[in-house]
Order: C-alpha cells, then structure tokens, then sequence
C-alpha cells in the first residue's frame, strides 16, 4: 500500500492526462421524445406504471417535480399528476448507444463505457492531435448531435473522479473543465454527498465525524479514514485532494454488478422491504445492459441491524431477461427470511455468472407466489 506522502508527490504525474466524461441528458427520455414528438416538452418517465414499477430514466420537465430514476413509479405519479409512463425499448437504446461510441472511436480507442448513455474518454493523444481536450468535447457533443439528435454533457479533466463531477456542473447540454490548478480546491468546497461513490449513509456517517465538505475530509490523517471506513479509507485521501491514478479500461471484465442500499430505518415489514429491491434491480439492471450483459446467478444480500450479514443465491438454467425478472428472483430469497425479529439495515442485488447479452436469451418462466 503506497504511503499518503507518495500519493500526493505522484499527483503531478496524472495532471498530464485529458480525461472527458460524456453524460447523455436524461438518455432514455430523450429518445423518446425523439422518435414521438406528441412526447416533446411533457414530462416523460420511461419505465413501468404498475404498482411495483420503477422509474428508469425521466425527462427534463419530469424532473422538475422531483421525479428521478430508481423511484418507484407510484412516488413519481405522485409527485408529477401528469406525468407519461412510457415502456422502455433497451434494443433501440442500444443501437443508439452504439451509433454514440462510434463517435468517441473517431477520437480515442481508450473508452470505457460505464452504461448505455455515460463513458470516459482518454484522450491525452487522441488520433487527430488536438492538443485541447475541451476542443475535442466539443466536437464529441456536435457530432452526438448531428448523429443521434440527442444533447449530451461532457466533464474534462485530468482524472476520472473530477471529470464526472465536471460533467453535471453544466447540464444539460453543456460541459465544464476542471484543470489541475483548479481542482484540489473544487473538492474541498464540495459536500461530500456530491462526491460519485458517496451514497446517503457514507455522507451521513462522515457527517457525523465531522466531515462535510471535501476540506473537512482532506483535514482528517489517513489513519483516522482507515479507522472509519477500512480499506476505503485510502481512496477517500486521494480524491479529497483530488488525485485518481485509476486509467481508462476499454476492456474491463466485470465479474459481477451489484447495488445496495442502507437505510436510514431498520425494516420490519415485508412489504417496504420488497419496495426497496425494486430499485437495487433496476439499477443492476441498467449497468448490463450498458455493457451488454446479462446473467445465470442472482445473490440477495442482508445486514441485519446487530450488523450479522447473510446472502441467499439462484443460480437459473437461463439468464435473467430484464429487470423484473432480477426484481422477483431476488424477491423470492427474501421472502422466507420474513417475519424477521431483528430489523434489516441494507439489501443489496447482486447478478453474477456474466455472459454476454448478444447470445439467444431464453425468457424465463418464473413461478413466485403472489409476483
């Protein structure tokens, strides 16, 4: 393990890469709104309508009522009256989505795709030698434009952790720079709930020691992170001081895609537990199908509040086939751990047994009582 002061000495090294982060706006909606303009300028959810449904992506106008992705369908309808649920179509998502990383390949073979509408792009030498990486953003987002009719945003850099955090300071439609002079300082003057990796309970955690902004982080010893929040200790020294060495991986190969969530109230109920897996599904679900993948083996993950931990698996004979098959399988773990008489802390989902999604998918015959 690299020592604090061989970090921060090793930060100049990473101040001569161009990294950009390309954001799709509101991606699936988007589309949408594309292909039927009776949709253009109305608040648009793509996702299910049902009860158990989950919002997969809103739109710009949706989002002004406080509708998000991952929130269940009848919040959504709650907040938003008006609100048009529209059946996601991941195979056009996917086409389009491809015609995108066509773009970026007419700059850089370094792209590594997070899901169907987000990527980094190393372009410190990029094969038409533009010296600026902006420059080259701003080509990137024309030609999206001209290609897909579709907006994106787009956070330059010289490491991965601030370039995505500089592609939402100007969306939609827009991009940001953060360059090496500026950066330490934008990290200590950010809350650390903005931070990419930070979830709700970390922040709420660091809060409770102390640790608010990027400038209270930096001002805690290494030793005390470690203490904290063990081996994630270390990462969060680097970024406070805004160093990332993590480089662009084109061909990264992901065993697994998991989400989780702790929650601010132990769970008792089965019912408000279900309503939890819904968006941990969708969530796993939206990064494989932004890299192509799907799987054979669905883990259901269970902190208690004595913080005992148990994980319960299937292993399918088939792949999952979408997001509401993983919701139901994982559903289906749960349901014999309840009636519980500790309450429950966190769930995660987890799909594993990765195969690529181009394959024949046999659709799945779930028989689940009650979903």
């Amino acid at each position: 393990m690299a020592e604090p002061q061989d970090q921060i000495a090793s930060a100049a090294e990473q101040a001569v890469r161009k990294i950009i982060h390309v954001d799709m706006d509101a991606f699936y909606a988007s589309v949408e709104q594309r292909d039927n303009p009776d949709l253009r300028g109305k608040p648009v959810a793509v996702g299910g309508s049902a009860a158990r449904g989950v919002v997969a992506a809103a739109s710009y106008e949706a989002r002004t009522f406080g509708v998000r992705s991952a929130m269940p369908s009848v919040t959504a309808k709650r907040r938003c009256p008006d609100l048009i649920f529209v059946r996601p179509r991941f195979e056009v998502y996917r086409a389009v989505s491809q015609q995108i990383r066509e773009v970026f390949a007419e700059h850089t073979d370094l792209i590594e795709p997070l899901s169907l509408d987000e990527a980094y792009l190393d372009v410190t030498r990029n094969k038409q030698d533009i010296p600026i990486a902006t420059t080259i953003a701003l080509m990137i987002r024309d030609r999206i434009r001209q290609v897909t009719g579709l907006n994106a945003s787009a956070g330059i850099s010289y490491n991965k952790f601030l370039a995505k955090l500089a592609s939402d300071l100007n969306k939609p439609n827009g991009q940001a720079v953060i360059t090496p002079a500026r950066g330490p300082a934008f990290v200590a003057a950010l809350p650390v709930s903005k931070f990419d990796g930070i979830g709700p309970a970390t922040a709420a955690k660091m809060e409770r020691l102390g640790i608010v902004t990027g400038a209270d982080l930096r001002d805690k010893p290494v030793e005390f992170l470690r203490q904290h929040f063990g081996k994630a200790g270390d990462w969060y020294f680097r970024i406070a001081r805004g160093i990332d060495h993590r480089p662009v991986e084109p061909c990264r190969i992901r065993k697994s895609v998991g989400a989780e969530d702790t929650f601010d109230r132990d769970i008792f109920d089965f019912d408000a537990a279900c309503h939890e897996i819904a968006p941990l599904a969708q969530k796993v679900w939206r990064a494989c199908e932004g890299k192509g993948l799907t799987g054979r083996t669905v883990t259901l993950k269970v902190k208690y509040a004595d913080f005992q931990q148990i994980t319960r698996s299937r292993t399918l004979s088939a792949p999952v086939h979408g997001a509401e098959d993983l919701r139901a399988i994982a559903v289906g773990l749960m349901q014999p751990l309840f009636p519980v008489e500790k309450g429950v802390r966190l769930l995660g989902v987890t799909l594993s047994s990765l195969e690529d999604d181009n394959a024949e998918v046999q659709q799945l015959s779930l028989s689940l009582p009650g979903f």
